[in-house]
């Protein structure tokens, strides 16, 4: 009989972290669309929300791509770690982006408001959460059997 070469092992909490925050951002762009349907894809409109979030259909759609994302790459520990880097460079660009779109509604597409802006903060801090998490050291794996 021969050993597979892929065990599966524990789980690291920050591979845990980023299967939930994909999960919840999976729920999250599917919900989007039974507030907002299709229409009016890129369309400025503050009246469209989900639990105070400004969202359009457009929107709904990158909360689709952040939630495969992270349903996907949690697999790994370093799978994990690229997924929280993806986090901290998509919010932190969106972030920046909203500050400025947040009150120009020409430039707004993706049809943010501050509550939007205050989750992208929160999600940078997860995605470093994520990327930075603390790795296993080699004095922290299961040691051989016990010699007596």
């Amino acid at each position: 009989m021969t050993q597979s070469t892929h065990t599966t092992g524990v789980r690291a909490p920050h591979q845990w972290l980023a299967l939930t925050i994909g999960v919840v951002y999976l729920l999250v762009g599917i919900a989007g669309f039974f507030v907002t349907g299709f229409d009016g894809f890129a369309e400025h409109d503050h009246d469209q929300t989900l639990l105070g979030f400004a969202i359009n259909p457009l929107h709904n759609i990158v909360h689709l791509l952040i939630g495969l994302l992270g349903v996907t790459m949690w697999s790994s520990p370093s799978r994990a770690r690229t997924f929280g880097w993806l986090l901290v460079i998509g919010y932190g660009a969106a972030f920046v982006y909203g500050l400025v779109a947040v009150n120009n509604p020409d430039i707004n597409f993706l049809n943010i408001n501050a509550a939007d802006n205050w989750l992208h903060i929160l999600s940078v801090l997860a995605g470093l959460a994520i990327a930075l998490w603390p790795r296993r050291g080699a004095g922290t794996t299961s040691p051989g059997p016990r010699q007596t």
